[in-house]
């Protein structure tokens, strides 16, 4: 995994060396601990704030050196705005904020607390937390002429605050999240030829520290199973697929799952429909559904999670050879139905379909929700700051939109109808594999309804635009956002973990 800061939280002391944040309201209003500080170097804080002509307003940053005589390297003043107003993602921006000042050698130190002297939650402490870390974190893997510059030491970043005891106890779970975060980013971030299926799936045993029950089905197993959909898009690579399920048991005996699904086509060349050549790097992280359900797995357990979960995903690629699956041939899913492949290029869908026969099979899940970077129709739709949500359940559909609110990582619910599904009938077998240009992203989930089984609550998120390259934000700066993990979290923890 990639380095990023050290979090750790402390008592509200003075700081005596390294650098200082110093929180500032928009009325340009101190805590406590920060009239401690400007008392101590003079007043000269508030007098270089006023120079610089800095108000305060959210995320406003000013960078100072130390006077000299002072044991300090730098203070960052950074603005808050109306500490009253500030929610969980204000927070985590905060952090992330934060993180943004913390790259480069020596020690950092938070004065967090609010100027108008209310308190600061072990929740919001954790937010910041976890937007410090989110933001600090690079890809630098292969990289080897680096730079002082170029690659600086994260820091180490003690944040202080009067109840730093309970939040040293809730961050257990914010760096839960974090790590899994992380998790998914290295997996987008990872060239596909050292990140083929097989490495995928071998990197995911790593999960049995945590207390993940790791399942691997190879090429056999799932002929055994009859998955013609997903073999299909794999058979014109050398690079055999992978099926890995992993089990996270933290719930009751009695309850049955609730299941995870991710597309992991670790690259996507569009096969015998081949892609235009400008853009297809980017098709290694055509496997962002399953680094997110990887990385929510890794949160779950780590945090220690009060709930079932089930999480698979299928890991294969989709090239171009002799043996390569055709346009027009037909294949025969798991579930026995049969698809007419009109576009190769209309991959995800395929190999999604037979995950979800599968875990329906072994595991009867309470509910499914799949995430895969399915369509460049949902980007066209809604840019890259919300995904696509598809759902056959109000409920379900309720709970993913406030789960997407609170912690940040949104999305938007699209039209489901008999109107698309009819534009994915097939003349010579059961369906096709997609319907044309107009509504794309739609009557791609309409292809995935088609293999919920018993009316089981289902949801889709079509992540394309989210996943990989999307823009840079206060709390990431990869091309990998790790999108999902977090949202993923948050669903179950509010709705299965009560």
């Amino acid at each position: 995994m990639a380095e990023r800061a050290e979090i750790s939280f402390v008592k509200p002391d003075m700081p005596v060396t390294g650098s200082v944040v110093v929180l500032v309201a928009e009325d340009m209003k101190l805590g406590a601990a920060g009239k401690r500080l400007d008392e101590a170097l003079g007043g000269r804080l508030m007098r270089a704030a006023k120079a610089s002509r800095f108000d305060g307003k959210t995320l406003k940053t000013l960078h100072l050196l130390a006077p000299e005589g002072s044991k300090l390297d730098r203070i960052t003043l950074i603005g808050i705005g109306n500490p009253e107003k500030l929610t969980a993602q204000d927070w985590l921006k905060l952090g992330g904020t934060i993180g943004g000042s913390a790259a480069g050698n020596g020690d950092m130190r938070v004065l967090l607390e609010r100027p108008d002297d209310g308190a600061i939650s072990p929740a919001d402490a954790t937010s910041l937390g976890l937007g410090v870390m989110l933001r600090t974190y690079s890809f630098d893997k292969y990289k080897t002429r680096k730079k002082n510059d170029d690659s600086p030491k994260p820091r180490k970043v003690s944040i202080g605050l009067p109840d730093y005891r309970g939040a040293q106890k809730a961050w257990s779970s914010g760096r839960a999240i974090a790590d899994g975060v992380d998790f998914a980013r290295d997996l987008v971030n990872e060239p596909a030829n050292t990140l083929g299926p097989v490495e995928f799936a071998d990197r995911l045993k790593a999960l049995t520290s945590l207390g993940v029950a790791i399942e691997i089905l190879d090429e056999k197993a799932m002929r055994k199973q009859k998955m013609g959909a997903l073999l299909g898009v794999g058979q014109g690579s050398p690079r055999p697929p992978r099926i890995v399920v992993m089990r996270w048991k933290g719930g009751r005996d009695k309850d049955k799952p609730v299941a995870l699904i991710g597309k992991g086509v670790v690259f996507d060349s569009g096969g015998i429909s081949i892609k235009p050549a400008a853009g297809m790097e980017d098709m290694k992280g055509d496997m962002g559904g399953a680094a997110a359900v990887v990385g929510a797995m890794h949160a779950l357990a780590a945090r220690k999670a009060k709930a079932n979960v089930v999480g698979i995903v299928g890991l294969v690629e989709n090239m171009v050879d002799g043996n390569a699956q055709r346009p027009g041939d037909v294949v025969t899913s798991m579930s026995g139905q049969t698809i007419e492949v009109i576009n190769t290029d209309a991959e995800g869908r395929l190999v999604l379909a037979d995950l979800m026969t599968y875990i329906q099979k072994t595991d009867q899940p309470v509910a499914m929700v799949g995430l895969a970077t399915l369509t460049g129709a949902i980007i066209v739709a809604l840019g890259n700051h919300h995904a696509g949500l598809f759902s056959n359940n109000d409920d379900l559909s309720a709970a993913l939109t406030t789960a997407g609110l609170e912690s940040g990582e949104k999305v938007w619910r699209m039209p489901l109808g008999p109107e698309y599904d009819k534009l994915i009938d097939s003349k010579i077998a059961d369906m096709k594999n997609t319907g044309g240009r107009y509504g794309g992203s739609i009557t791609a989930a309409q292809f995935l309804q088609r293999f919920v089984e018993k009316d089981t609550p289902w949801a889709h998120l079509d992540v394309a635009g989210t996943a990989m390259g999307s823009p840079a934000t206060e709390t990431n700066q990869s091309w990998g956002s790790g999108y999902g993990v977090r949202l993923l979290d948050r669903f179950v923890a509010d709705q299965y973990e009560k």
